[in-house]
């Protein structure tokens, strides 16, 4: 995976931020029936996505993703924690799951989860 970080909020809730290939649409080259997987279809398509989630703790945040069927989402290190943009984004969120593409374009808004998958 390309890049992630998390950062622990004072209430103990966990911010974690991902930068994954854009997913691929299904029937496209690297995809899966029944679930949705980053591969060279997604990449050709637009490059990566910067995903943040809120939950109450790490596990829990990939688990997340998971339900929603990004099955090959791992966070190793933390190397890109979100930065307070950010987090202030998925907190004022009420689903607390938000993604855009990554390099950030200064334009771009949040949007939510189920705008990337659905």
């Amino acid at each position: 995976m390309p890049g992630g970080g998390f950062v622990r909020l004072p209430g103990g809730s966990v911010v974690v931020a991902l930068t994954l290939p854009r997913p691929s649409v299904e029937g496209a080259v690297g995809a899966v029936k029944g679930g949705i997987t980053f591969g060279l279809a997604g990449a050709a398509e637009g490059g990566n996505v910067r995903v943040l989630v809120h939950a109450v703790n790490r596990a829990r945040a990939l688990t997340r993703l998971r339900n929603l069927g990004l099955r090959a989402v791992y966070l190793r290190g933390n190397a890109q924690p979100p930065t307070p943009d950010e987090i202030t984004a998925v907190l004022h969120h009420p689903d607390g799951l938000l993604w855009r593409s990554a390099p950030d374009r200064a334009a771009e808004l949040w949007h939510p989860i189920r705008a990337l998958l659905g």
